[in-house]
């Protein structure tokens, strides 16, 4: 407990009822759960297994396994219950699936088979609609409307549309013996309203909860929360206000307000003491925030001095604002003797991303990306995915079309065709139809030959996959289905190349994982929509980190570059409504208090947009930095004595109060 303050230690020590701690950026809030879990189990005598802690990410809930088992013994820190909402959520149905009429190996679908089943239904091929559909359908699954209620709700067009393939998508899932996402939290709530009985089960079994990231938890998140902790409210969940910035995601920071209405009893501590910023970055964090309207009042300070000024930098356009990044990034690494991974540039946008890059290739200057296309996105992983989720659950149709056609196997369209009307006549998977002999007397022999044939190879490695370990089995399926040699055939040699470098990661990375954790393939399987590639990934790399403000969040920088912070990017063209425009300015607090000990910002007086050139205005959220800060460049650098960071400043907001009216 050394060296903590005192109301990280309240926060550690209070145990008399549910409890909120409002922790600031860099406050060291993860301590406080890690040392508040070792606390229950050494000085309180919880058991390990009684106690559980939620995070929102795979790779927080590794950090914080591995920060656990430093204070406490490895075995004790396994037994803790430590996962994300949706591994929670997955241990619950697997082991409760019998109440809601589901196998325990049920599949997980990802976004892309969901999006295939929504296609189907709605008619479409479009990927702006569906992407649309998707998401109303999600985020009426996270506020827990039912499809039914969703037909009243709808208000226009997009909305009609969801609201009517939202009933047989449902239904479509439910006959695959499949689970999307949002389920994997929607389900237990149902499963605990609808059997008492089971709720009070895992109230007895998690007996004290701790939930991390707690201002962006949804309405389906919170449910599942207040079912879990019972009438008992033994929880700590740790949030800040300040940082709910995924709105758009159906977070709801109204879970926030809340709490004090329905915890009567709740205690709230507030973390200020921030131990990562300098005071002036700290500064100008508070001055922008100070414009929301507060749901608490709090202000972080600092002990790491007044640190450099903060750098604002008017750009001619895009391109010389990469290009003067960049080479700023190299004076202030050269000067300071630094590492390339010091350094991060943050944009509101992903599109933002490609400038920037080019300068650090043509600079040779070594980067990695965040928030971009997931490993598990790429076609070769998938292919390989769905053979591993048909051994799983032979029901799961979307991964038996996609792994009885890649490699080809002579099972062609029409083959499918007359199995998918059979399977749906007699309410069947088209696995367990290609064995039935009313299937038989329908298909030709030579259309039945090659699928029976498939079924049992599946059937045979199937029986393997429940026993032996993972690395014995998945080599002999690669090389049983030739994955190798149906790439060279059909993509240039280096693009093959590449496809089956990642094929060969990935495998391995399996390996590894079932070696590590005694685990067969089918116990991998199951976990791994949940698995994120994040968890393989080398930390220690030196490279400079480029990524949008919403991947940045819970990270930290030595030097941060805040890009592009202007009128129509941040805060987004999109969102110029009273309560978005708080969310965006909550956006630019994440973006500020990145950084550790610098912070430079940048933004364009037109931005190329296609072929053409658009006038663009620095950001509001700039003039409410305060003045604090050093201007360069742009139209006013021609006089820079008289332009002092206050003048700046004056005038930087006379021309943002001109444009509003």
């Amino acid at each position: 407990m050394s060296g903590l303050n005192p109301q990280q230690r309240e926060a550690i020590h209070y145990l008399d009822g549910p409890l909120l701690v409002l922790a600031g950026a860099g406050s060291g809030k993860t301590r406080v759960i890690t040392q508040k879990i070792a606390y229950l189990v050494q000085d309180c005598g919880f058991q390990p297994r009684n106690v559980a802690a939620i995070t929102f990410t795979n790779k927080a809930a590794k950090e914080m396994q591995e920060r656990i088992g430093k204070l406490l013994s490895r075995s004790t820190a396994e037994e803790l219950q430590i996962s994300t909402f949706h591994s929670l959520g997955v241990r619950i149905l697997r082991e409760e699936a019998k109440a809601l009429g589901y196998k325990p190996r049920f599949s997980i679908f990802d976004a892309a088979d969901c999006a295939g089943i929504i296609g189907d239904i709605a008619k479409t091929v479009d990927k702006a609609t569906l992407r649309r559909l998707q998401s109303i359908i999600s985020n009426w699954k996270n506020a827990l409307v039912t499809p039914e209620a969703a037909r009243q709700l709808a208000g226009n067009e997009h909305e009609a549309l969801a609201a009517h393939a939202y009933l047989s998508y449902e239904a479509t899932l439910k006959a695959y013996q499949a689970v999307d996402f949002d389920d994997l939290i929607g389900l237990p709530v149902v499963l605990f309203q609808k059997h008492p009985e089971i709720a009070e089960k895992w109230q007895n079994r998690l007996r004290y909860l701790l939930v991390d990231e707690y201002q962006d938890t949804n309405a389906c998140q919170y449910q599942l929360l207040k079912l879990l902790t019972g009438v008992r409210a033994q929880f700590t969940a740790v949030g800040d206000d300040d940082q709910a910035i995924y709105g758009w995601r159906g977070a709801d920071i109204d879970n926030l307000k809340k709490l004090p209405a329905e915890f009567p009893a709740l205690k709230v501590i507030k973390l200020e003491q921030n131990y990562r910023s300098t005071v002036r970055i700290l500064k100008a964090a508070n001055n922008v925030i100070a414009h929301n309207e507060k749901l608490f009042d709090k202000k972080l300070w600092s002990e790491l001095g007044h640190g450099d000024p903060i750098s604002v930098t008017a750009c001619k356009d895009n391109e010389a604002e990469a290009e003067g990044v960049v080479m700023k990034l190299q004076a202030h690494r050269f000067e300071n003797r630094g590492k390339f991974k010091d350094y991060a540039i943050l944009y509101r946008s992903n599109h933002q991303a490609r400038g920037f890059e080019q300068q650090l290739r043509e600079a040779r200057i070594p980067y990695a990306m965040s928030g971009g296309k997931s490993f598990f996105d790429k076609a070769e992983i998938k292919d390989i995915i769905a053979y591993l989720r048909l051994l799983a659950n032979e029901d799961d149709d979307p991964a038996f079309i996609r792994a009885a056609t890649t490699p080809k196997r002579g099972i062609g369209a029409a083959t499918l065709q007359v199995l998918g009307t059979y399977a749906g006549e007699r309410h069947v998977s088209l696995f367990h139809a290609a064995f039935e002999e009313g299937f038989a007397h329908r298909a030709q022999p030579r259309q039945l030959e090659p699928l029976l044939e498939f079924c049992q190879f599946i059937n045979r490695i199937q029986k393997r996959a429940t026993r032996e370990p993972a690395q014995q089995v998945l080599p002999d399926l690669l090389q049983a289905i030739d994955y190798e040699a149906f790439l060279y055939d059909h993509e240039e040699e280096r693009i093959a190349q590449t496809r089956w470098a990642n094929v060969c990661e990935f495998t391995n990375w399996l390996n590894g994982k079932g070696e590590e954790d005694g685990k067969t393939l089918i116990d991998l399987t199951q976990s791994i929509a949940l698995i994120s590639m994040l968890d393989k990934q080398d930390d220690d790399r030196d490279e400079v980190q480029l990524s949008t403000l919403h991947a940045a969040k819970g990270l930290e920088y030595k030097h941060v570059f805040l890009v592009g912070i202007e009128e129509g990017i941040l805060p987004h063209r999109e969102s110029l409504d009273p309560v978005k425009i708080e969310e965006e300015r909550r956006l630019m607090y994440v973006g500020i208090t990145r950084a550790q000990r610098s912070l430079h910002l940048s933004y364009c007086e037109r931005r190329k947009q296609a072929r053409e050139f658009i006038p663009s205005e620095p950001s509001r959220f700039i003039a409410e930095m305060g003045e604090d800060m050093r201007f360069s460049g742009g139209k006013q650098a021609a006089e820079p004595d008289k332009a002092t960071g206050s003048a700046r400043l004056d005038a930087l907001k006379a021309m943002l109060a001109g444009n509003k009216r």
